[in-house]
């Protein structure tokens, strides 16, 4: 059964989504550099940082790209066994940093604040290149995260469109945190937005799956767990919104529900616990004129 792809609304939404969450977490990296610049008198420095920053945004577009425009030059089983992999690739990757930030986030400003004590000795082209890795370490997982969310959904470029959009947004949040205009609740929002992740991850999991067992690299692919086709309207506009935001489709697999069920039910238990040991950041937290850290829920 071949299913529509998700509506465009549905794919900006969910891209879009994702973009604020990474785009506010890289934002965060940002600023804690930059308020120590700040705050060292360094200002002249600042140029540096955004020349690594915009280097590391041109890695990103460049992978994104690569990838995506790949799989149209290849058969079509080639694309579905590159998609379907570059798909359990962004699992693998984004399950690593969300559990990762979960336990590092209590120190990695300080973190920053020492790489880039120790950059400003080497000089200009040292503080962009930790500037570099710190944005592109984060850009890295966003860009296989939008291999694999657009690959899954529909394989054209609003994915990336809503991405760029939630990144603006988050640009923009940052900005109005960088100047004490509003505050904001880290550890809520990076808990929130971090299960919001989790489950758009188990989605692109299910859809890596189904697409190997397309290529014949996985069996069972005419195994379906349920088929609920005839009573889900795929079409329909809460059809779309989940199939754009979660991938969810009415004919899984065995192999699909079993994998989303075991993904979700570990990988959520292990970050609840991880976040639940953790003492909530309170709003005034948050960043004033200059932020001291984001150590609250990046």
């Amino acid at each position: 059964m071949i299913l529509a792809s998700p509506s465009i609304p549905a794919q900006l939404f969910g891209s879009g989504l994702i973009g604020v969450r990474e785009g506010l977490e890289t934002g965060i990296v940002v600023m804690v550099l930059i308020a120590f610049l700040v705050k060292s008198d360094r200002r002249d420095a600042v140029k540096w940082i955004w020349l690594g920053v915009a280097g590391a945004v041109a890695m990103v577009v460049a992978i994104f790209l690569i990838i995506h425009f790949g799989t149209s030059t290849v058969s079509t089983l080639t694309a579905e066994l590159i998609a379907g992999l570059a798909s359990l690739l962004a699992v693998a990757i984004v399950t690593f940093m969300v559990l990762w930030m979960s336990k590092a986030s209590a120190h990695i400003s300080s973190d920053l604040k020492a790489g880039m004590s120790t950059a400003l000795l080497s000089g200009g082209w040292a503080v962009a290149g930790m500037a570099f890795l710190a944005v592109g370490r984060e850009g890295f997982e966003t860009a296989l995260l939008m291999v694999g969310y657009a690959e899954s959904v529909s394989g054209g470029l609003w994915p990336l469109l809503g991405l760029l959009l939630g990144v603006l947004v988050a640009i923009g949040v940052t900005v109005l945190l960088y100047r004490g205009a509003v505050h904001l609740n880290f550890h809520e929002f990076f808990l929130y937005t971090g299960i919001f992740l989790i489950f758009v991850a188990a989605g692109i999991l299910g859809y890596g799956v189904h697409a190997l067992q397309t290529v014949g690299w996985l069996p069972g692919g005419a195994n379906l767990a349920f088929d609920i086709s005839a009573h889900y309207d795929q079409s329909s506009w809460y059809g779309t919104l989940v199939a754009g935001i979660f991938n969810f489709r009415p004919d899984p697999t065995v192999a699909q529900v079993v994998a989303w069920t075991l993904y979700v039910v570990v990988v959520l238990t292990l970050f609840l616990r991880a976040n639940r040991i953790r003492p909530a950041a309170r709003p005034s937290d948050a960043p004033s004129q200059t932020p001291a850290t984001p150590d609250a829920g990046i």
